[in-house]
């Protein structure tokens, strides 16, 4: 086969067969074929798309590129979620533990804070000794002892989607729906996953605001992940606020600490993290159905089981032994915290949730540059709720910042991004949509 005429061909808007598209993720991975033709089947695919049999093949071709885990020798499902990113969006570091605490078991490939959204490796980097990327005999080790271990994408999984993914990133071809789909799912399923649950987020602080965009994506992975052979579903949900009360890394993982101790109190972040686990554990077969699911994952909260599931994954992976009931002494704190007032009163009416989280990138709590280092400490808490009721003068939010400077551009940042009404709102939707398999 020639490269240039499996490019010729999509150009042209005509569908590639399985044989086509394996031969061409395996060129992307054996460098056998150029960052030219890479780029120039991206485009192909950008403007003439996939069918879902297309789709199909470039994730399994992506998959097989590099080494795929197994885990048959667990008593239980190896089952995960993935979410498209927000702000505050720490579910993760709570899903993870309370399904291993209902028997399942969580081995989460997770990645770093990407443009405006956080990253559920920087937030687990803000624990002292916590190891992000162990040997993979630690990883088993710490699925097998405790249910559930968070880490980042070694090398050896889906090689082939790294090199075409710094590609499409230069030349405007990332959001291709076709591509993104391959691009997550490809690294999932090279886990050994036997059930996904997807969080599509949508709203003002997603990659994805309009929610005909985020339904179609959600479609996608779900036949591309159930054709690939993987139980999947996903949940379009809300992203027009923070979901957490907070946005930073060690202020979410405290967050989260928090809601595992049973001290949470956002209730849509309740919400979003209950509605994920549950489908999970249905799609696992832990549970007959939604309600026995989320009765399950109750107890394993109220007992404080999750909690201690979350502080022995901590310490397994090299961070403290009493994490989980000391996190202050460990998590860094910002040397200034200031408060950000409001310059109205009325109700919290819009969220430019983005902006939030660029206010975050700013702080020195995401990265500008892939090389930059991040402060673990800074971000913005107390976080405003739509529907909220503020007077002029009353705290929005608080800003954790390394000087004084800093944290007043974040304060400005924040009143810009919050507009308040003189009428409350009806408010809207946690989940808007449930796309089965």
């Amino acid at each position: 086969m020639l490269p240039q005429e499996i490019i010729r061909k999509k150009r042209d808007g005509q569908a590639l067969s399985r044989d086509e598209i394996c031969f061409f993720t395996r060129g992307i991975s054996d460098q056998s074929i150029s960052e030219g033709q890479i780029a120039a089947f991206a485009m192909a695919v950008f403007f003439q798309g996939m069918s879902l049999d297309e789709r199909v093949a470039l994730t399994e071709g992506m998959r097989d590129s590099g080494e795929t885990l197994s885990w048959n020798d667990l008593d239980g499902p190896a089952i995960d979620k993935h979410s498209t990113g927000g702000v505050g969006d720490n579910v993760s570091l709570m899903l993870g533990p309370l399904v291993a605490a209902c028997g399942g078991y969580v081995p989460m490939i997770s990645g770093r804070g990407l443009g405006h959204t956080g990253g559920t490796l920087d937030k687990l980097d803000s624990i002292p000794g916590y190891q992000t990327m162990p040997s993979n005999a630690l990883f088993r080790k710490v699925v097998k002892d405790c249910g559930v271990a968070i880490i980042g994408q070694t090398a050896s999984l889906a090689p082939a989607d790294k090199r075409f993914y710094a590609t499409r990133d230069i030349t405007a071809t990332v959001e291709s729906l076709d591509l993104i789909t391959a691009s997550i799912l490809s690294k999932k399923l090279a886990a050994g996953l036997e059930a996904l649950v997807m969080d599509v987020k949508t709203g003002s602080g997603a990659f994805m605001k309009d929610y005909p965009d985020s339904l179609a994506l959600a479609k996608s992975i779900v036949g591309v992940s159930n054709g690939a052979g993987v139980k999947t579903s996903a949940l379009v949900t809300d992203m027009n606020e923070s979901l957490a009360g907070t946005a930073g890394n060690a202020l979410e993982v405290m967050d989260a600490v928090n809601f595992l101790r049973g001290e949470g109190n956002r209730s849509r972040l309740e919400t979003v993290v209950m509605s994920l686990s549950a489908e999970l554990l249905v799609l696992g077969g832990l549970a007959k159905n939604r309600d026995q699911a989320r009765r399950d994952l109750r107890r394993a909260l109220d007992s404080g089981k999750a909690a201690q599931v979350f502080g022995q994954m901590v310490e397994g992976l090299g961070g403290p032994g009493d994490f989980v009931e000391e996190p202050e002494k460990y998590l860094p704190k910002a040397a200034v915290i200031v408060e950000v007032k409001s310059t109205g009163s009325g109700w919290v009416d819009q969220i430019e949730t983005r902006e939030l989280g660029l206010a975050v990138v700013q702080l020195g709590g995401g990265r500008c540059r892939a090389e930059d280092c991040i402060d673990y400490a800074v971000g913005l808490s107390e976080l405003p709720q739509l529907g909220q009721k503020v007077g002029e003068g009353d705290c929005l939010a608080l800003v954790h910042a390394r000087s004084r400077e800093e944290a007043e551009l974040a304060v400005a940042k924040v009143q810009c991004a919050v507009t308040l009404s003189d009428l409350p709102s009806s408010g809207q939707p946690v989940v808007y949509e449930a796309i089965e398999g």
